[in-house]
């Protein structure tokens, strides 16, 4: 109660609220959705950047002019590395935004108080990896790409160096809150 309502006496309000319907809740369908929409997007852009389109030939002919642009000196060999270097980097970015997208999948779809929590952090961590080993399977049946078993080493590795980066991120910052 407000202090500007004293004149209200105490019982009424406990009442009023009491008979009161509850405040309406999201259904359990919005709030799953709410929750993890982010995360389904990105796995669909995954899914898009492992199609022909974004396959070594094609990428080429936009990474490799930028490369000659910026680095003109550079020798085809140089080239070609830094290319395969810029797609790797590119793989690993994916899968470390895909893992912080996952733990917050997690986090926004539980009422805990708690920031972090292990198991939420092996459980995107996993799904992570599985989903990276099932884009390696897709690339099978795309023609202009291949199945890289050390891409999903890179891409899993990626996502479990997100939950690092959030398990630091977080303890730093609920060690702080807590100062």
């Amino acid at each position: 109660m407000a202090s500007s309502e004293s004149w209200r006496p105490a019982e009424s309000t406990s009442e009023f609220d009491r008979s009161r319907p509850p405040a309406p809740q999201k259904p359990a369908v919005a709030t799953w959705l709410g929750a993890w929409w982010p995360a389904l997007a990105w796995a669909v852009a995954i899914s898009l950047f492992s199609t022909d389109t974004f396959s070594s030939a094609h990428t080429s002919r936009l990474i490799e002019p930028l490369l000659r642009w910026l680095f003109p000196s550079l020798s085809s060999a140089s080239l070609e590395l830094a290319h395969h270097l810029v797609r790797k980097g590119a793989h690993f970015a994916e899968y470390f935004v895909f893992g912080l997208l996952l733990y917050r999948g997690f986090r926004a779809s539980h009422r805990d108080s708690r920031a972090w929590h292990w198991s939420w952090a092996i459980i995107a961590w996993l799904l992570a990896a599985c989903y990276s080993a099932l884009d390696e399977v897709h690339q099978i049946f795309v023609p202009s790409r291949g199945p890289s078993a050390w891409d999903s080493v890179l891409d899993s590795t990626a996502a479990f160096c997100a939950l690092v980066f959030l398990f630091f991120l977080y303890r730093r910052f609920l060690r702080s809150r807590s100062d």
